[in-house]
């Protein structure tokens, strides 16, 4: 194993004791309690971080107020905004070596993944949205009303909105909400997990070298259970925009009803991968494999309930544990590695806690199952086979790399499986008859669902849940919509 060496402006970074980001600037927590930075491929602190209190809370959301209704931001015109998130996306992409470094030390993402996968899609989400940025218009409307009138709508920003990300695509998730609603106009307190917030925090002040005025980018660091409730609580906040577990989900419902904040939700998934009997195989096995170990499973759309015809069932599932065999598990910071290690000790205790439950429950490990080494958080891609819809293993979101495999004869069997989950996020279909794919994609309750392929993902294609998995879309216009909202304007002439 050769690990890559850390540059001195990443090592730098990681012995900062890390404030947050407040009005354009570092704040420390009111309450001087920090948390510790583990790099999940070691299992060792490596840096710290603020732990948020209430007064900090009160703090980020004040200054983003304040920001949002100043009137450098309020008369900026749609040009303007344009290119400060071409800025934004330039900043981000000079430091791509060190964010890439940075996410891979805070998060377990392969170094050689890191930058082209994570960084480049971070800068992509900016320049997306930045092409949206003067685009954002209100309609001329004929009305029926007695007299003459000229009727139009605005399309104005939602005001400030709170943006609580996931440890498993932190800087890429940060991107996906940051864009959209700066290029709305709105004044932000973005919110990173506890596990992974050093790229955030990171973003906040590449924020001000790119020239937005402070207070409209505020990273705000600490746990969930404090700052992220209190965020969704907070009277001050307008809009809540959250990605991670339904449970989570359901208490920011709950929480956000005091101001009746709006609230968009992308939650959990258990996506079921379709393989038809006439599929090209070679192209599915590979796909479908990559589709639940890429990022060690922890994946929101992760492709992690397999059924296949049962004329080809034993050829797919020998496949694809062929490729599972063939993934090089190890350090984040070996360019060989293509899995990294689960985020940390808890989630591996998870994992591993369903790997065995399912083998309680009946199912059988045909690759994978284990523990790889005594340093870090690595677990063995696992396939299990053996299981049906109501095992606990096909019906719960795992968020790691297993995957459970059963056997299908006739597509209304199918439908009927795929369908049968609490959750509705993505799918996918293999088959070379187009008919077949017709109809499946369009009687899959997902809010996605990829074709030929195991994953669909494009700032141009919006992203969302059917069912358990959210509340509305992210990417694309629809992105852009959750922070935005619509004015009636009707003039007697």
């Amino acid at each position: 194993m050769a690990l890559t060496d850390i540059p001195a402006s990443v090592s730098t970074y990681l012995d900062k004791h890390h404030a947050h980001f407040i009005d354009g600037g570092e704040v420390n927590s009111s309450g001087g309690e920090t948390i510790s930075v583990v790099d999940p491929s070691s299992g060792q602190p490596v840096s710290q971080i603020a732990d948020a209190t209430l007064d900090d809370v009160n703090a980020a959301v004040a200054s983003a107020r304040h920001a949002f209704e100043s009137h450098a931001w309020q008369s900026m015109k749609p040009a303007q905004r344009a290119a400060l998130l071409h800025a934004f996306a330039d900043r981000i992409e000079a430091n791509a070596d060190q964010l890439a470094m940075l996410e891979s030390i805070d998060g377990g993402k392969p170094i050689a993944l890191a930058k082209p996968v994570d960084v480049m899609a971070t800068v992509g989400a900016f320049r997306y949205y930045a092409g949206w940025a003067d685009k954002i218009n209100g309609t001329t409307n004929n009305i029926s009303m007695d007299g003459e009138h000229h009727a139009f709508t605005l399309r104005e920003p939602v005001g400030v909105a709170a943006l609580i990300v996931p440890w498993n695509y932190p800087l890429v998730m940060a991107g996906m909400k940051l864009a959209p609603a700066l290029a709305a106009g709105c004044a932000c307190v973005l919110k990173p997990a506890e596990d992974t917030s050093l790229t955030a925090l990171r973003l906040g002040e590449l924020a001000i070298e790119a020239g937005f005025p402070a207070g409209i980018v505020n990273v705000l660091t600490g746990r969930g259970a404090i700052a992220g409730q209190a965020l969704a609580e907070h009277p001050g906040v307008d809009k809540v925009a959250f990605t991670g577990s339904t449970a989570t989900g359901k208490r920011i419902v709950q929480a956000a009803a005091g101001n009746l904040k709006k609230v968009t939700l992308e939650l959990g998934g258990k996506s079921p991968n379709i393989i038809f009997g006439d599929a090209d195989l070679e192209k599915a096995i590979p796909a479908s494999a990559m589709g639940i170990f890429f990022n060690t499973g922890q994946v929101c759309t992760a492709a992690s309930r397999l059924y296949v015809h049962r004329s080809v069932y034993d050829q797919v599932v020998d496949g694809i544990a062929g490729v599972a065999g063939g993934l090089q598990v190890g350090h984040s910071r070996d360019y060989e590695t293509l899995i990294g290690p689960l985020i940390s000790a808890r989630q591996l205790e998870r994992v591993s806690s369903y790997i065995e439950t399912g083998k309680k429950e009946g199912g059988e490990v045909v690759y994978g199952g284990n523990r790889i080494g005594d340093d870090g958080f690595f677990v063995s891609p696992t396939v299990i086979t053996g299981v049906k819809n109501d095992m606990t293993i096909v019906k719960e979101e795992i968020f790691g790399p297993v995957l459970v495999a059963q056997a299908f004869d006739e597509m209304e069997e199918v439908i009927a499986l795929a369908n049968d989950t609490e959750y509705g996020l993505s799918s996918a279909v293999w088959t070379k008859d187009i008919s077949t794919a017709h109809q499946v994609a369009r009687r899959l309750r997902t809010g996605q669902v990829g074709v030929n392929q195991a994953a669909v993902a494009d700032w141009n294609l919006p992203i969302g849940g059917y069912k358990q998995s959210g509340w509305g879309r992210e990417n694309g216009y629809d992105g852009l919509a959750n922070y935005l909202q619509t004015k009636a304007v009707a003039i007697a002439l």
